[in-house]
């Protein structure tokens, strides 16, 4: 009977396809294709026509579209799906996936898909860096750096956390390139030289490395953190605080937490890292939240956790 529902309360999956190359992720996605069942259908794609797949499955009037991925992926399908009125899902695939560990969503590819079946719903706000959203967090300086480190080691070693963590190490050694920029920010105006500024719009990331800022996101707003230049060892040095998580606001970084931000730089174009991937966007900067942007679907205990209009 299912196979006849129209396509408004049908699901589309959009799924990487290098993930069939990796059994492990591959088992993960016909697991929660055997739970979703032939209401669901599976769009395996390349990663660089996910965002266009999703606009696709948008058009095509599909009543819930669902990324199978990582939050690099995650962040592409929401890109399609937020304001679109269709209804958005998760199967976690990736290494962090700060966003479905932020709204509760299951880990195990059958229970994020039981989720799914079970239809709850909740409005979730975004991020957006000049027009373009995303659901963790925006970033310039060393960490766009560490996520070039992080291709290489990734092809050489897998897709681990720890390859991660040493992409980082190895990068903060070497990062010789501060950035000079004037951010303005709910009416004042900042002027830094900072090898780092790092837009939060996940509450539960915040709290996974000790950092301050989660009641600026629960409120709608961006916990912008700056770091001022220490050079390459006390990059280092702030790195092993944040896995510590020892930082601390006015010695290791300083917080901002605003509702809209215009970062202003002599670079007419500025490398922006957004869910960890990569953009190069012309300047100047124009942060904002979008509320309610997505429908997101969470479990019963994610939707009674968080307020209206936070991000995980």
């Amino acid at each position: 009977m299912t196979e006849t529902l129209p396509l408004a309360e049908r699901l589309c999956v959009i799924c990487n396809e290098g993930s069939g190359r990796n059994s492990r992720e591959a088992e993960a996605v016909e697991a929660a294709m055997a739970v979703l069942g032939p209401r669901a259908v599976l769009w395996r794609v390349r990663g660089a026509e996910i965002a266009r797949a999703a606009h696709a499955a948008v058009r095509q009037g599909f009543g819930g579209v669902v990324a199978a991925g990582g939050d690099g992926t995650v962040m592409a399908v929401a890109d399609a799906v937020a304001g679109s009125g269709r209804r958005f899902g998760v199967v976690p695939l990736g290494t962090f996936n700060f966003f479905a560990r932020g709204h509760g969503i299951p880990e195990d590819p059958a229970e994020a898909a039981a989720l799914i079946l079970r239809g709850r719903t909740r409005a979730v706000a975004v991020g957006e860096v000049n027009g373009k959203p995303f659901l963790n967090n925006a970033s310039l300086g060393v960490y766009p750096a560490i996520l070039r480190q992080r291709e290489g080691i990734y092809r050489r070693w897998g897709r681990r956390r720890l390859a991660a963590h040493w992409a980082s190490v190895r990068t903060f050694l070497r990062f010789q390139r501060p950035l000079y920029l004037t951010i303005l920010a709910d009416g004042e105006e900042r002027r830094v030289r900072t090898p780092l500024l790092f837009a939060a719009r996940s509450a539960y990331q915040l709290e996974t490395f000790g950092l301050a800022g989660t009641d600026c996101v629960e409120k709608g707003r961006f916990a912008i953190f700056v770091a001022p230049d220490a050079g390459p060892a006390g990059m280092v040095h702030k790195a092993w605080r944040l896995v510590r998580r020892t930082m601390r606001e006015g010695r290791d970084f300083d917080l901002i937490c605003a509702a809209e931000a215009t970062i202003l730089t002599r670079s007419r174009h500025l490398t922006v890292a957004c869910d960890g991937e990569k953009f190069r966007l012309r300047t100047p900067l124009r942060l904002r939240v979008r509320p309610a942007a997505l429908e997101v679907f969470v479990p019963d205990e994610a939707e009674e956790a968080r307020p209206e209009g936070a991000a995980a």
